[in-house]
């Protein structure tokens, strides 16, 4: 692992005043001030344990900005300082002869980069994850087949191909959204709607899904929120009668959806879905 550093830095502008940090007014004045110091610690010596501190209030901060609302809402700026919170933990992690188990913690924040943020700097966490990838090729005799599977995201976001449905739209190729979701049986994704048409694609496992009409969603109990307004309040499968005496009425279809198979939720139908096993699948959002 000792020339780690050396191969990643590599990658990385040549000093601190070639590193690009370029926001609009929605990142606060705070926050881009962090961001500052966390580029003067990649080109400076310091602790390790000052790198991490500042690259997870910057994680953290941002995490907020990504889950404050619906996705499509999240304003790219803050998905382009996540990905630098992951790039300045990376660095954090790989500074000084990291361990084995830091190698795989620093592949696992790329990816989470690669997932959540935007891409920054000629997309600079790609480039690291190969980096990460053939240094444990390297330094591994045999690699565990389920760990492999968690550091390849890049590789899998190359096999996602959109579907032909999808050009039934008005919008453009670029305005289709591709979200990859992938959990253990028992996963539960609460009664809520979309604002755009929906194919979700089953790729492994199986899942339980309910479809009810926007016409009864007085029926549905959303919440009074903004925030949630999209969401119901009611536990699917353990409704609250008392509460929610008149969710019984609402007539609904459920089909257990099975790998190959491919769903149509046409735009502002509630849906509710609980994975019946250990579940990967691919939903594409368009217009």
């Amino acid at each position: 692992m000792a020339m780690l550093w050396s191969r990643i830095s590599a990658a990385l502008p040549l000093n601190e005043e070639q590193f690009p940090l370029q926001f609009n007014d929605k990142v606060e004045s705070s926050v881009l001030e962090m961001l500052k110091r966390s580029r003067h610690q990649l080109y400076s010596d310091t602790t390790s344990a000052s790198r991490m501190l500042n690259a997870q209030i910057i994680l953290d901060f941002s995490w907020e900005k990504l889950n404050t609302g619906t996705w499509r809402h999240v304003d790219k700026e803050w998905r382009r300082v996540y990905s630098y919170g992951c790039l300045f933990k990376v660095a954090a992690l790989c500074r000084e002869e990291p361990s084995a188990d830091e190698v795989l913690q620093a592949l696992k924040t790329c990816d989470m980069g690669l997932l959540m943020g935007a891409a920054i700097m000629d997309n600079i966490l790609q480039v690291i994850v190969q980096i990460l990838q053939s240094e444990v090729r390297e330094s591994t005799k045999e690699e565990d087949e389920s760990e492999h599977d968690q550091v390849k995201i890049p590789e899998l976001k190359e096999d996602i191909r959109l579907p032909d449905y999808c050009c039934l739209g008005d919008g453009d190729e670029d305005d289709i959204t591709v979200n990859a979701w992938f959990g253990p049986g028992g996963t539960v994704s609460p009664l809520h709607q979309d604002p755009q048409q929906n194919f979700l694609a089953q790729v492994m496992g199986s899942k339980y899904i309910r479809l009810y009409s926007p016409e009864d969603t007085d029926k549905l109990y959303p919440h009074q929120s903004q925030l949630l307004h999209n969401t119901s309040q009611v536990e699917v499968e353990n409704p609250d009668t008392e509460r929610f005496p008149e969710f019984a009425k609402a007539p609904y279809l459920e089909c257990v959806l099975q790998p190959g198979e491919v769903l149509f939720i046409p735009v502002q139908h509630w849906h509710y879905i609980r994975s019946l096993e250990l579940s990967f699948s691919v939903s594409f959002w368009w217009s």
